[in-house]
């Protein structure tokens, strides 16, 4: 009897979860939270000043790429990291991962121009199979030298989608300067389920005060608790969870945000002023004496008769809201229009011979064509009627030979929308037979042009993405800097596809990544530029894409956060979905 409760409770799970119009991928958000123990000491006058780079390897090709970076913390050779690694864990997939360990020197971007400190190997799994998902191994790369050790954490995340706002204040903090006060900041840790801590937030440092106020700030609620509001309770449990967790101590380390108070030191050697514990639940009540804390040092408790705290912090305010996804806004209507543009500049070569980028092989697609295919065939099914428009920039057109730099490829002045992928390539065969490669290679009309559609509609039901399909060679980079920044207030994102064997210093300068875009001192608003270089999708011959699906996700990768981004400065909330169509409804017609 009772198999056959569990067989229909089974049952019941399985087709209430099952969706046959929705699409899931069988992955896991795993968040890689990384801290270093004894690195190798590389500045003469004070400590390292580590960063970890995060590298994965490519399936099919086994190429390294970039992941992400660390925040750089100065003066120390313990690091423990804010900024943590997001990935999609399989757990069918064998997923490389290489953590390289610098000490940073100056602010450019480029690795090469800092030391190396060391590196290891492991896989995702490695550390998500290690007891209680904490894999510690030695850092090695460096012959004859100890390099110390990496410790990388692993934590599922879950589905939550909350964000607290919270600002704090402190009031009588001890006094740590000699010749002056302290120079207050705040870290606050999140608890894990074997009772340790991991780091979550920093404040800025507020020079030279007893009683600072810190800016206000907003984190995750996972990244508080896991999205677990109960975690960090150490009143109100629940008696479920107390039966799951036997042990009072352990019941009171796994409810705990815990908050540590430090004195600024330029040296890296931070003095510890005290700390105190919270909950989800007890910030959520606001401000309030009950979120008035007393800065506790326990050493000073210990060796003081008469101590009582090393001052106190007050909660300000406190807020939370639910974070939008990219398909809140697709359900809710936003609408992505695409457009083309194509670089027709001399420097690919004549389209007539096998060596140019152009080159029309009547067996197989150039780079032009795969790199259009693969993002296309992708984006078009965001946009409802699936006409886009197609630019080309660089050539001299018929019938005078006058050079433009913003040309329909059909030709059409007045309607340069193309059908679908097809009518794009269509178009862009047609034009190859039609103009002459020229010059000089030029962005800024085309990014000019989409940015002028864009700042006609900025209430969120249209975002525009531009992709630019060139080889790289830029003749107007003060412009096209210019017009990426004033893009950047707008819903637009570009995507800039680099075919050729030529150096694309200059996308990499336009991306962004490392270094946020200027023009005339005034910094870009949001990062809207995504640079992917062809040649890494290709095999060795040059003529065939290993995985035009990752080609496609790596171009693609950072569109969803940029709609949001653009979306979260305008305070665009996404619309509610229109209600799902069912068999007794009347058949929608179109108004006349």
């Amino acid at each position: 009897m009772e198999g056959d409760v569990m067989d229909k409770v089974e049952a019941t799970a399985t087709v209430r979860d099952f969706d046959p119009i929705s699409g899931s991928i069988p992955a896991t958000k795993v968040e890689i939270t990384v801290s270093c123990r004894n690195l190798l000491d590389r500045d003469t006058f004070s400590k390292s000043d580590p960063l970890v780079v995060l590298y994965t390897q490519g399936v099919e090709t086994k190429q390294w790429r970039e992941f992400g970076r660390t925040e750089v913390i100065d003066n120390t050779l313990n690091p423990d990291f804010v900024r943590k690694y997001i990935l999609d864990y399989f757990f069918e997939e064998k997923q490389n991962l290489r953590f390289d360990v610098y000490d940073i020197d100056s602010k450019s971007p480029d690795l090469a121009k800092h030391d190396f400190l060391g590196q290891v190997h492991c896989t995702l799994g490695e550390i998500v199979g290690s007891p209680a998902s904490r894999l510690e191994k030695p850092l090695g790369g460096i012959p004859g030298k100890k390099c110390g050790t990496i410790i990388l954490s692993a934590e599922e995340l879950g589905n939550c989608r909350d964000y607290a706002t919270m600002q704090f204040c402190a009031n009588k903090l001890d006094k740590k300067d000699f010749f002056g006060k302290s120079d207050p900041f705040m870290v606050f840790y999140r608890s894990n389920e074997d009772g340790t801590f991991t780091i979550c937030h920093k404040t800025e440092v507020v020079k030279n005060t007893l009683n600072p106020v810190w800016q206000p700030f907003s984190i995750p609620v996972r990244a508080l608790c896991n999205g677990d509001y109960d975690r960090a309770l150490e009143k109100d449990v629940d008696s479920c969870f107390q039966n799951l967790c036997d042990n009072e101590e352990q019941r009171k380390w796994i409810r705990t945000i815990k908050v540590e108070v430090y004195d600024w030191d330029r040296d890296g050697s931070h003095d510890f002023i005290g700390e105190f514990t919270t909950s989800y639940k007890e910030l959520c009540r606001g401000q309030s004496q009950l979120n008035v804390y007393e800065v506790v040092n326990a050493k000073k408790k210990i060796k003081k008769k008469r101590y009582i705290n090393s001052g106190t912090v007050s909660l300000l305010s406190f807020n939370v809201e639910s974070e939008h996804t990219f398909l809140d806004y697709i359900k809710g209507g936003t609408q992505i229009h695409f457009t083309v543009a194509i670089d027709f500049t001399a420097s690919n070569g004549n389209p007539s011979q096998s060596t140019s980028l152009h080159y029309m092989n009547p067996y197989q697609m150039n780079a032009y064509a795969m790199a259009l295919k693969a993002v296309g065939e992708i984006i078009q099914d965001y946009d409802s009627d699936k006409m886009f428009p197609a630019l080309g920039f660089g050539a001299k057109l018929p019938p005078d030979g006058r050079v433009s730099h913003e040309f329909p490829l059909n030709g059409n002045t007045e309607n340069p929308y193309c059908n679908g992928m097809e009518g794009i390539l269509e178009a862009y065969h047609q034009s190859l037979k039609t103009v002459q490669l020229y010059g000089p290679t030029n962005f800024a009309p085309v990014v000019n042009h989409v940015a002028r559609y864009a700042a006609a509609v900025q209430d969120g039901t249209q975002y525009f993405v531009l992709l630019i399909i060139t080889d790289g060679v830029i003749s107007d980079m003060a412009q096209t800097k210019e017009a990426i920044v004033n893009a950047a207030k707008l819903p637009m994102s570009i995507i800039i596809v680099g075919v050729g064997q030529a150096e694309f210093d200059a996308m990499v300068e336009l991306d962004g990544d490392d270094i946020r875009i200027s023009s005339r001192g005034k910094l870009a608003e949001r990062d809207i530029v995504q640079f992917v270089p062809f040649r890494d999708y290709m095999d060795r011959t040059g003529n065939h894409v290993l995985s035009m699906a990752r080609l496609a996700k790596d171009v693609l990768a950072e569109i969803p956060d940029q709609l949001i981004s653009y979306m979260k400065t305008r305070a665009i909330k996404p619309n509610p979905p229109p209600p799902p169509y069912s068999p007794g409804d009347p058949p929608l017609t179109n108004p006349i």
